[in-house]
């Protein structure tokens, strides 16, 4: 505990000449009566009353203590604390395209990605992360930022339709280069979630794997889709409900295997949820480098429980002042 006013303490000598005063009161204070004699009394117990005095007296000169402590205002501290942590840069670039809301995962590929997207990040106390997404085109949806609870409130509001339809995988990979080449961690990486092959964009994959193996970005590549065939969305009905139909799965998986090779990354394929829970718990097990971390404290005052406790002891001095130790004229 800090205090802004510490010259304040002094003001516990006052301690010393009110015990001096309350010690010669008990001695001289009373009225006293000639007698020739108190041998008569001498084996007389004393009255409790006697010693509630001295109680009552305890509470008073507790109470002037939390006085005087709340005037010295006793605050928690604020400092800059330097501590060892994992963190690193991440930018998830994620695919959303049409075909994400294939139904070959639950509720489909789309949901599921975000989910497991989402929880991921809420787990990466100390690292900067950034959101990207693509399908025709590219866009960033969040900065490179340390507030997980942006990325991840982005993520959970994702929406198809944002973007033009189609699979930019070159774009999407641009797009985050472009974000984490400013951070300074000394690990950077890309996490690419898609579930197609390039088909638009003006970016080729494989020139934006050179990039990013230039600036010494790893890329890690997730292949999302079952094997064999998926119920795909086709299109809509007069009623707008989006139709279903089974079509084989195409993923470009020789490209996603050649960027992660290229970029000292890992391809991974998700065929299920559980199997995409595991590759992103996988990644996180191999993306964590040593940060030196800076947190901040801030100052608040703290003198409530000083202040509960005065208004305590001044109710039970009352309280005994008007009932057992009560004087009548």
């Amino acid at each position: 505990m800090n205090f802004a006013h510490p010259s304040l303490l002094w003001l516990f000598l006052l301690f010393i000449p009110l015990i001096a005063w309350w010690v010669w009161r008990q001695r001289h204070g009373d009225p006293s009566l000639r007698m020739s004699s108190t041998q008569a009394f001498e084996k007389l117990p004393s009255s409790w009353r006697v010693y509630l005095r001295h109680i009552s007296f305890a509470l008073k000169l507790g109470a002037l203590a939390c006085l005087i402590i709340i005037l010295c205002r006793p605050q928690i501290y604020d400092r800059w604390a330097s501590s060892d942590a994992e963190g690193t840069d991440i930018v998830i670039a994620l695919d959303i395209s049409g075909s994400m809301l294939a139904k070959d995962f639950k509720p489909d590929r789309f949901e599921a990605a975000k989910k497991v997207a989402a929880d991921f990040v809420a787990q990466r106390e100390n690292d900067n992360v950034g959101l990207v997404v693509f399908a025709g085109e590219s866009f960033t949806m969040v900065p490179m930022t340390t507030d997980k609870s942006i990325v991840v409130n982005a993520i959970n509001e994702l929406e198809m339709g944002l973007l033009e339809d189609g699979t930019a995988i070159g774009d999407g990979i641009a797009t985050a280069i472009n974000r984490i080449k400013s951070g300074k961690a000394k690990s950077k990486s890309i996490i690419l979630l898609t579930d197609g092959t390039n088909n638009a964009g003006v970016v080729a994959p494989l020139t934006a794997a050179e990039i990013a193996k230039a600036d010494s970005i790893r890329i890690y590549t997730i292949g999302v889709g079952t094997t064999g065939t998926a119920p795909m969305p086709i299109g809509y009905d007069w009623a707008g409900n989006l139709q279903y139909q089974n079509m084989p799965v195409t993923i470009d998986e020789p490209t996603l295997k050649q960027i992660a090779s290229m970029t000292g990354g890992k391809y991974f394929r998700a065929t299920g949820n559980g199997v995409l829970e595991k590759v992103f718990k996988e990644i996180d097990s191999l993306e964590k480098t040593k940060l030196d971390v800076k947190k901040y404290s801030n100052t608040q005052d703290n003198y409530m429980p000083w202040a509960w406790l005065l208004l305590l002891l001044v109710m039970l001095d009352i309280i005994l002042c008007y009932t057992l130790l009560r004087r009548f004229p």
